[in-house]
């Protein structure tokens, strides 16, 4: 059974209500990793899902821990919480620098895929930065550098513009999207589907290795139910996932 690393797609949400004189605060707990993880266990994959607030002790510091799996998927988590673990942002302490560590990875034979969100690519007020990291060198994309939000509330649909083996079985005609992080293609990455003019779905070959940038969102709120539920979810993933590792 192939294994692979999920890192992101989770929050801490902490509201604080007013009412008139008084106010409390309210605190809770959201994943948006279920879909996913569901569409890949539905492909034999093995998920280990690695909550933001745990990638400081759960992410892998080496090579060799990241070798254990057939792909690493980020998905809407920003580079700090890689580059940032307590022990050197608190005790200023050295540490293996992991977007550096997924790169080697890549170029060692592994599989990558980073999917959006307001904390993937440049991200919400350019917070994701990974334009400054060593995985920028390995994305199909190039990030901006800025906020790279495209905010589309009346919806968007994506379009297919090359037939790949990650579509076979899969409804060319999409559901709608509610937005997506923009980037720029690179000149040795391929683009198989677009949205708006931006794009959607780009892979490359780096090394001996495979990458995906999938530029919206695998769950809400990018991502509504008519994607979620969309009869052909799981074997996109599926598809996508057995094309980088393969």
């Amino acid at each position: 059974m192939k294994k692979v690393l999920l890192a992101g797609e989770t929050w801490f949400k902490h509201t604080l209500h007013v009412k008139g004189f008084d106010h409390f605060t309210e605190s809770s707990y959201g994943e948006g990793a279920q879909w996913l993880k569901a569409a890949l266990k539905e492909g034999g994959y093995e998920v280990n899902h690695v909550a933001n607030h745990k990638v400081v002790e759960d992410f892998p510091y080496t090579l060799e821990e990241l070798k254990e799996y057939d792909a690493i998927i980020l998905s809407d988590i920003g580079s700090n919480t890689l580059l940032l673990p307590e022990s050197t942002f608190q005790q200023s302490k050295i540490n293996p620098n992991r977007c550096e560590l997924i790169k080697e990875y890549v170029l060692d034979g592994g599989a990558f895929l980073m999917i959006g969100g307001y904390m993937a690519f440049s991200g919400i007020n350019g917070a994701s930065r990974y334009e400054t990291t060593a995985i920028q060198d390995i994305l199909p994309v190039n990030c901006l550098g800025k906020d790279d939000r495209v905010e589309r509330p009346e919806g968007i649909t994506p379009e297919i513009v090359k037939d790949h083996e990650i579509f076979e079985g899969v409804d060319k005609n999409w559901p709608h999207f509610l937005g997506y992080n923009k980037t720029i293609l690179k000149d040795d990455a391929t683009l198989l589907a677009k949205i708006g003019e931006d794009p959607f779905i780009a892979i490359a070959e780096y090394g001996k290795g495979r990458t995906a940038a999938f530029t919206s969102d695998c769950a809400p709120h990018w991502g509504p139910p008519e994607f979620t539920d969309w009869e052909h979810y799981n074997k996109f993933w599926i598809n996508l996932l057995n094309w980088l590792t393969k």
